[in-house]
């Protein structure tokens, strides 16, 4: 499945300087699967706006959390730096070399966005508006942070794979929450995973 991403050619721009350093730096400290490099547009920039789509805007706080090689979170940086939206970006992630490239991308494309190495369940709490993770655990992992981290009216926005509704009804039984479901455009069979409401059964 073939995506055309619909941006601005100054947003394109930064995003191919992103997409430059990523093929440089990815032997070194493998940022995304090397299977997927030769499909890197696709796979991993077009997969990671189509979050940013799906989100509420305007936003003022967003939070990617477990952001690796920064997606989606740089993406919906780059993105929202000429949308104004969202206005502050916050990128966690523990693994410090990663850390290092994201922070070489902000300076290299001048996206808004922060970079916090640290642990996300020892963090102190972030309070986002919307907060975003891909490929980082299973729903109900993903919910106990997003309990600590999302605030009041926030909303969560996760990518799960085709095995979504396992995780989903494993979920349910320790969690209160609402979701929209919206289908992957770049694969089929995952989806994209809208979530409020979040609190403990």
């Amino acid at each position: 499945m073939s995506v055309t991403l619909d941006v601005s050619r100054e947003t394109k721009a930064r995003l191919e300087i992103y997409a430059d350093l990523l093929r440089k730096w990815n032997p070194k400290i493998n940022l995304v699967s090397k299977n997927t490099i030769d499909d890197l547009w696709n796979r991993h920039f077009v997969d990671s706006a189509q979050i940013y789509s799906l989100a509420p805007h305007p936003v003022k706080h967003w939070a990617d959390l477990g952001s690796g090689g920064g997606f989606p979170g740089l993406v919906i940086a780059i993105m929202g730096a000429e949308r104004k939206s969202p206005k502050k970006t916050t990128l966690v992630e523990s693994d410090s070399r990663k850390c290092a490239f994201l922070r070489t991308v902000i300076r290299e494309t001048g996206a808004f966005a922060t970079v916090v190495n640290e642990r996300i369940e020892v963090l102190p709490e972030l309070s986002a508006d919307i907060i975003s993770a891909r490929a980082l655990g299973s729903l109900d992992l993903l919910l106990s942070f997003a309990e600590r981290h999302l605030a009041n009216n926030g909303t969560a926005i996760f990518p799960k794979g085709a095995n979504w509704e396992k995780e989903l009804a494993d979920a349910r039984s320790k969690w209160n929450f609402d979701y929209q479901l919206a289908k992957s455009k770049t694969e089929t069979g995952p989806v994209i995973m809208k979530i409020t409401g979040v609190a403990r059964v």
